[in-house]
């Protein structure tokens, strides 16, 4: 078994399990990865047990309307509800998990007035929600002007983020990836189902 706690940040991310816009994971030992922009992850983490997951979502609620049956799990409402659901599925405790988040940058819509950006309304979802749970958000990096690499290390509940300014051509790719998540999300038809600490480094 890998002890993950003693490797290096960057081959934690070498090894760890990346996703993607849209999707969650829950480990006990592999470290998951994901790269943000406008986006939100946030990090469920059981205190008591070596189990903690993480999601990845672009907007704070779908709403049905012409384009109906888009894949809620895919918006942070829905993708916080299954997270943590499949986390109690599988031993976890309510009363033990703690939140770690991370994201909500101006990378899509950085001349959008801020009551407009995605990045706020995700930011501010994302606090909305885990205080109506009841969830404490002991570590956070949301909003500002950066793309965000984020590793969580269940094994301990480490969380790494990596604010991300240098690349124009990464911060111009992942506008796109999640430009394109976004259309898609609209573009579906009707009746389609869809398939401790914080450090910089």
């Amino acid at each position: 078994m890998i002890d993950y706690t003693a490797l290096p940040s960057r081959e934690i991310e070498r090894l760890s399990r990346n996703i993607k816009p849209g999707e969650w994971a829950i480990e006990r030992q592999r470290p998951i990865s994901t790269l943000l922009g406008s986006c939100v992850a946030v990090c469920l983490i059981d205190t008591g047990l070596p189990m903690a997951g993480m999601n990845h979502f672009m907007l704070p609620q779908m709403k049905k309307g012409a384009h109906a049956d888009e894949d809620m799990l895919l918006a942070g409402d829905a993708c916080m509800e299954a997270l943590l659901n499949a986390m109690l599925a599988q031993g976890a405790a309510k009363h033990r998990i703690k939140a770690k988040a991370f994201g909500g940058g101006t990378v899509i819509d950085a001349n959008l007035p801020s009551s407009l950006s995605i990045g706020k309304r995700n930011s501010d979802f994302t606090r909305e929600w885990l205080d109506r749970e009841n969830i404490p958000l002991t570590a956070s990096d949301l909003l500002g002007p950066w793309s965000r690499k984020v590793l969580l290390v269940p094994g301990n509940g480490d969380a790494y983020c990596k604010r991300v300014t240098s690349s124009l051509i990464k911060t111009e790719s992942l506008r796109r990836e999640e430009k394109a998540y976004a259309d898609s999300l609209l573009q579906k038809p009707v009746g389609e189902q869809g398939s401790k600490k914080i450090e910089l480094f």
